[in-house]
């Protein structure tokens, strides 16, 4: 279940509303001053405003008031329409979105875009004019939980995220890491196999999706331990007990020993088992994810072995 930490907050005023010519500078102008204001010039015979506007309603929306949306039917603005003319923003057609910032034009687009376009629109925008998107505040709060060691805090905070933006790849997987980490295995996998088609094969998922099936493996590998030290000392060439130790190394959480482990491995002999050591070794590269220490560290000594 995704969680939204926001769910029981009280609404706040829409940020979406309708203006006229009358009000511009009001709406606009002035209150530009305090957030971005986003104005969707738009006329109703216009066949892509009606895809426009939804999408541009939604995004405001999930912004949390850190952007506003006015909109201006232009058959009924004309006035409007030949001031801004005047000023240097000819209206030739609609949809023309037009973003306002301390009372000035910040930036334009003309043309229906896609939801994602819209979005990212939105994240430029705030990030020219000194603020942060609410995807990019849920995804820090999210790290932070995670660093504090707060699992169901942070599933929280990518639960949120992921509502918003279903297709967020880096929310999903951290809702299914979360979930991992806090024993729900299976409803973890249950996430990823839900994810939209589109992010279904996304790094950020392929990497939860090996690190749960790590886990299971070596909650078993785990618990023999013993045997496969013992095995090792009585053969230093048991590949398949090396190999089996680094997982089990790996679920104790003790990552350099089961790089090494692999490493050992290889030196021995790179080609046993249709290079197994070197395969789990990715594995475990993928699981902990591109920017771990662990696994950069792990990524150099393996170049050395492969480009010696």
């Amino acid at each position: 279940m995704l969680l939204d930490p926001s769910a029981s907050a009280a609404p706040g005023p829409d940020p979406v509303k309708d203006g006229d010519q009358r009000t511009f500078m009001q709406d606009v102008v002035q209150a530009s001053q305090e957030v971005p204001i986003l104005v969707d010039f738009w006329a109703t015979w216009c066949g892509p405003c009606k895809a426009l506007t939804p999408a541009l309603e939604k995004a405001t929306r999930a912004s949390g008031g850190k952007v506003r949306l006015v909109k201006i039917d232009i058959d009924k603005n004309q006035q409007l329409v030949q001031q801004l003319a005047q000023m240097g923003l000819p209206l030739q057609s609609v949809p023309t979105v037009v973003a306002f910032w301390q009372g000035q034009i910040l930036d334009m687009f003309q043309g229906a875009l896609p939801e994602s376009e819209v979005k990212k629109f939105i994240d430029a925008l705030l990030k020219a004019a000194g603020g942060a998107s609410p995807a990019a505040d849920l995804l820090a709060e999210a790290k932070t939980a995670i660093e504090a060691g707060d699992f169901q805090g942070a599933l929280e905070f990518y639960g949120a995220l992921a509502q918003a933006e279903p297709e967020n790849p880096e929310a999903l997987a951290g809702v299914a890491r979360c979930l991992m980490m806090l024993d729900e295995e299976e409803q973890a996998l249950a996430v990823l196999d839900a994810a939209p088609e589109k992010i279904a094969t996304h790094a950020d998922i392929a990497s939860v999706r090996t690190a749960i099936e790590l886990a299971i493996v070596g909650r078993a590998a785990r618990e023999k331990t013993a045997e496969f030290e013992a095995r090792l000392a009585a053969d230093p060439n048991d590949h398949a007990a090396r190999i089996d130790l680094a997982i089990a190394l790996n679920a104790m959480d003790q990552r350099e020993a089961a790089t090494d482990a692999l490493l050992d491995a290889m030196k021995r002999d790179s080609t046993w088992g249709e290079q197994a050591a070197r395969k789990q070794l990715l594995k475990f590269f993928e699981a902990w994810g591109f920017d771990d220490p662990a696994a950069k560290a792990g990524r150099r000594k393996l170049s050395a072995i492969l480009f010696r």
